[in-house]
C-alpha cells in the first residue's frame, strides 16, 4: 500500500488546485461517495447462469475468450462479487439476470420463475450491503429464436409476457425487501437476418406484449425499456429500435435505457441525455465500450465516459440518472475486469463533479467562448488523480495500481482452482 501520509499530502495539493478556482472538493467527494454503479453479475461467468439447461449463448449474444477461472456456481458468483466489492470504493448494486436464479438442482422454465427463486440472492445481499436489480432474461432459450414478444405465435408471445411480467414482481419484491426501488431493464433481442417485410406487423405485436406487461403495476420497481440498433445474426431488423423505445417509454413514463453499444458506431449517447430527461422521469445507462460495435469490451476512462459523466453533472442529473455496467470479456482476468470497469467509471464522475462548471458557465453566458475551450483544457491536466486515490484511501480499498496485485493473490488463491 502507499504511504498514508503521502496520499494525504498529495491530496492537501490536489485540493487547493481546484479551490483555486472554484471547486469545492470535499462535496465533490461527497456526492461521489453516494453515487452507487449497478454491478453486472454476468462478468463473472461469461452469461451462462444456471437453468441447468446446457444451451448455447444465442439472439445476438456472445461472450468472447477462454480466460480460466470463471464461476461456476452461485457460490463462486457471489464470492467473486465480494471480491470486487472489497476492491472498489463506495457502495454499489448488483444487477441480475433471470437465469441466474436459485433454482435448487431443479428445471424451472422462465414463465415459472418466482421472488422464491431469488430470495437467497435477497438475503445475501443484505449481508453484504447491496441492493439489488433485475432484468428479464430472452435469450438462449428454446423458445426464444429470432423474436419473443414480437412474435406472430401468440403463444410464444403469451409466454415470454409472462416471463417479464414474472420478472418485475421478482423485481418488486427485491425492492420492497431492500427498500430501495430496484431497477428493471427489459431488453429483447427481437429481429430478423435480411430484408423485412412487415416491420409494423412486428412492432404492433411488441407494443401490444408490452401494453399487456406494463399493465401490471408494481410499487417498488423502477422499469426501463432498452434499445438496440441490431444484433449478430439479425442485423437488417431491430424491432425495439431507439425510435421505437423511444416514444414507448416517453409515451408511457417510463425509463429508457442508453447502451453505450447499441448505436452506430460514430454515434455517442452523452448527448441524448439532456433531450431524454426534459420528458422521461428517470433514465438507465449501460456503460461499456463498443471497440467495434456492441462487442462490450472493459470499459476504460476515455472520451466516451468521460463525456457522458459530464454531461451528467451538467445537467445536475445524477439524482435521475441510474447508472449500470454492461459488458462481459472472457477474455482477460474477470475480477480485473469489473474493477478497471468500476473504476474508470467513478474517475469520470469524480473528473466530471470537479470540473469549475460555475465559472464555465459564466463564461459561456457572457460569450467567452475563448476562456471557456481554454479552461475545459486546463482542467484536464488538474490533480483529479490524488484525489482518487484519497477516495479509494478513505473507503479502505486499494490506491492506485495496488488492486492489481490484490487481484492477482485472490487468483492464486480461489479462480485458478476452478477446472
Amino acid at each position: 500500500m502507499k504511504n498514508d501520509s503521502g496520499i494525504e499530502q498529495k491530496y492537501a495539493f490536489a485540493k487547493e488546485k481546484y479551490e483555486a478556482i472554484g471547486v469545492n472538493v470535499d462535496a465533490a467527494l461527497t456526492q461521489l461517495q453516494a453515487i452507487s454503479l449497478s454491478l453486472h453479475c454476468w462478468q463473472t461467468d461469461d452469461v451462462t447462469g444456471f437453468e441447468n439447461t446446457n444451451s448455447q449463448l444465442s439472439g445476438g449474444i456472445q461472450a468472447t475468450g477462454n480466460y480460466p477461472g470463471k464461476a461456476r456456481t452461485i457460490d463462486e458468483v457471489r464470492q467473486d462479487i465480494e471480491k470486487v466489492k472489497a476492491l472498489l470504493p463506495g457502495d454499489h448494486r448488483l444487477s441480475l439476470h433471470a437465469i441466474y436464479g436459485d433454482f435448487g438442482g431443479k428445471k424451472v422454465d422462465r414463465d415459472q420463475i418466482e421472488p422464491e427463486h431469488f430470495q437467497s440472492w435477497i438475503d445475501w445481499a443484505k449481508t453484504n450491503n447491496l441492493k439489488l436489480d433485475f432484468n428479464s432474461t430472452s435469450f438462449s432459450h428454446p423458445k426464444s429464436g429470432d423474436q419473443t414478444l414480437s412474435h406472430r405465435d401468440k403463444g410464444i408471445r403469451d409466454f415470454w409476457i409472462e416471463h417479464t411480467v414474472r420478472s418485475r414482481r421478482i423485481a418488486d419484491e427485491m425492492g420492497r425487501q431492500q427498500e430501495s426501488k430496484a431497477c428493471h431493464n427489459l431488453w429483447v433481442h427481437d429481429g430478423q437476418k435480411d430484408i423485412t417485410v412487415d416491420r409494423f406487423l412486428y412492432r404492433s405485436y411488441l407494443k401490444e406484449s408490452l401494453d399487456q406487461i406494463f399493465a401490471h403495476k408494481f410499487d417498488n420497481v423502477k422499469d426501463s425499456v432498452e434499445c438496440k440498433l441490431f444484433g449478430t445474426g439479425l442485423e437488417s431488423f431491430t424491432a425495439g429500435s431507439h425510435e421505437f423505445y423511444l416514444g414507448y417509454a416517453v409515451q408511457n413514463q417510463i425509463m429508457a435505457t442508453l447502451d453505450m453499444g447499441h448505436f452506430h458506431p460514430t454515434e455517442e449517447i452523452y448527448d441524448k441525455i439532456s433531450s431524454l430527461l426534459l420528458f422521461l422521469p428517470e433514465l438507465m445507462l449501460h456503460v461499456s465500450r463498443p471497440v467495434r460495435w456492441d462487442s462490450d469490451h472493459v470499459v476504460i476512462l476515455n472520451d466516451s465516459v468521460i463525456m457522458l459523466a459530464q454531461e451528467i453533472v451538467r445537467a445536475n442529473a445524477l439524482s435521475r440518472v441510474n447508472i449500470g455496467l454492461d459488458y462481459f470479456d472472457a477474455s482477460i482476468n474477470r475480477i480485473g475486469a469489473y474493477v478497471i470497469g468500476a473504476r474508470a467509471t467513478q474517475k469520470a464522475l469524480l473528473q466530471a463533479l470537479l470540473e469549475p462548471i460555475h465559472l464555465l458557465r459564466a463564461y459561456e453566458a457572457n460569450d467567452q467562448y475563448f476562456e471557456r475551450l481554454a479552461l475545459l483544457e486546463e482542467a484536464k491536466a488538474l490533480p483529479w488523480a490524488d484525489i482518487y486515490d484519497y477516495f479509494c484511501h478513505k473507503n479502505n480499498v486499494p490506491v492506485g495500481i495496488d488492486f492489481i496485485s490484490e487481484t492477482a493473490k485472490y487468483e492464486k488463491q480461489v479462480t485458478s482452482k476452478r477446472n
